[in-house]
């Protein structure tokens, strides 16, 4: 269980724990003091009444002579004297009293209990000149003692009970006052881990427990720093590198199809030729734009509509190409995505040409907004995606089963476009569907 704990829960438990066991050991330590201290006590009292009885017993070489004794006058004085066996005086007590003050005439010195009266008996031989002339019972009722260790084990408990709240509620407000500053530290740290990569703590030379837990954030936040702006370099480099040699095949492809004279198997080389390279720079400017979002992740916003149009505009040769036709349902007064127009575009944009290219007819795209988050339902009247692929279709390389694989796309789209979802604090997922696939598409409401 503790292993579901964090680390404030783990630590209150445990606190909790040894202190109720301390609790717990010194109320059963109380009580088991004051229970001995009572039985002493009754001990004590009993011994003392056959003691001042036998003490005013004038024993002769005859009957004894009995005199008065300081409490015999009680109510609830319990004193025999008995000359042998015979009771010379007897109070006025219960048969199985007496029976039991009977029992111990007969005997030596010693204590004994009446459970069925709750009450102790002491006998002490009466002895005059090395000769046992009779044998002195005093009793006395435990029932006040009993009284006293129930009332004191209830009262310990009960104050432990309170302790143990209190000192809970103590600890507790000083863990969580102990541990606020690392709980902010790490909210700190996981703002700017998203918003702004150049914010540190900035405590110093680590001198205790927090500020070596600082020092460590610091050098957390000052490697993903390095990684993101060394990624956004490499971006750059592809950008720079890769952008103009694409451009110029795809120009070159072009201008061959327009100007040269090719047969049917030259011009259709040529075409794919530009296709692909128009894919691979639309694929580049995708990963670009995914690299800066995860650098900076402060976005502005933008209508969503119009992220749509221009992400449908990309693919509209094809899906010209195709005869597919297309379906835009927009909610009226339009809605906002906390994203530029760009990102939703470069996020939007595989996701509509995979439909275009599974589509059979028709591409329904939808815009709905959904509390904090704007759904973009993108339909196909296709094959369709089965249940095993609708998260390996996200894989990077991965371009779904046969029935969907006839399109000569890189297998990069989907991937691309989750990740730069993602990146924006959205999501990309495929849903099954009867009579086509479904693709959804969340954003942040702007």
């Amino acid at each position: 269980m503790t292993r579901r704990l964090g680390l404030r829960g783990q630590l209150l438990v445990s606190v909790l724990l040894a202190i109720g066991l301390v609790l717990a050991a010194l109320t059963t330590g109380f009580n088991l003091v004051l229970g001995n201290r009572l039985d002493s006590d009754a001990n004590g009292v009993v011994q003392a009444r056959a003691s001042a009885e036998l003490a005013v017993l004038r024993p002769a070489q005859g009957p004894i002579s009995l005199g008065e004794a300081p409490d015999q006058a009680a109510p609830d004085s319990q004193v025999w004297v008995f000359h042998g066996t015979r009771a010379l005086e007897a109070p006025r007590a219960s048969g199985a009293d007496n029976a039991a003050a009977a029992v111990l005439a007969r005997g030596a010195r010693r204590l004994y209990d009446v459970p069925a009266t709750d009450t102790r008996l002491y006998a002490i031989p009466v002895v005059s000149g090395g000769r046992r002339l009779g044998t002195v019972v005093a009793g006395v009722s435990l029932a006040p003692y009993q009284q006293t260790r129930r009332t004191a084990f209830v009262a310990s408990v009960i104050l432990a009970a309170l302790a143990f709240i209190a000192v809970g509620l103590g600890v507790a407000w000083v863990i969580s006052r102990a541990l606020r500053p690392v709980a902010r530290m790490t909210m700190q740290a996981a703002e700017w881990s998203e918003r702004d990569l150049d914010r540190r703590f900035a405590l110093g030379p680590p001198r205790d427990e927090l500020t070596q837990l600082a020092a460590t954030l610091d050098q957390l936040l000052d490697r993903l720093a390095a990684s993101l702006r060394h990624e956004q370099r490499l971006s750059a480099e592809l950008s720079h590198e890769l952008r103009t040699p694409l451009a110029n095949i795809a120009a070159q492809a072009q201008f061959a199809l327009k100007h040269t004279a090719q047969d049917a198997d030259g011009q259709r080389a040529l075409e794919q030729v530009r296709d692909s390279a128009d894919q691979m720079s639309r694929t580049l400017d995708t990963l670009i734009a995914a690299a800066r979002a995860e650098l900076d992740p402060r976005h502005a916003t933008s209508d969503a509509t119009a992220g749509v149009r221009a992400a449908t505009a990309v693919s509209t040769p094809l899906a010209a190409e195709r005869g597919i036709t297309t379906a835009f349902e927009n909610p009226k007064g339009g809605v906002r995505v906390a994203s530029e127009q760009a990102l939703v575009e470069r996020m939007l944009a595989p996701v509509v040409e995979n439909a275009y290219r599974h589509a059979s007819a028709t591409v329904r795209i939808t815009i709905a907004r959904d509390g904090a988050v704007v759904r973009f339902a993108i339909d196909d009247d296709g094959a369709g995606v089965p249940t095993a692929e609708l998260e390996s279709i996200f894989e990077p390389g991965r371009r779904g089963d046969a029935t969907r694989s006839g399109s000569n796309g890189t297998g990069l789209g989907l991937a691309l476009a989750r990740r730069l979802a993602r990146s924006a604090g959205g999501d990309v997922e495929a849903e099954y569907r009867e009579g086509g696939a479904r693709f959804v598409v969340t954003l942040p409401a702007g």
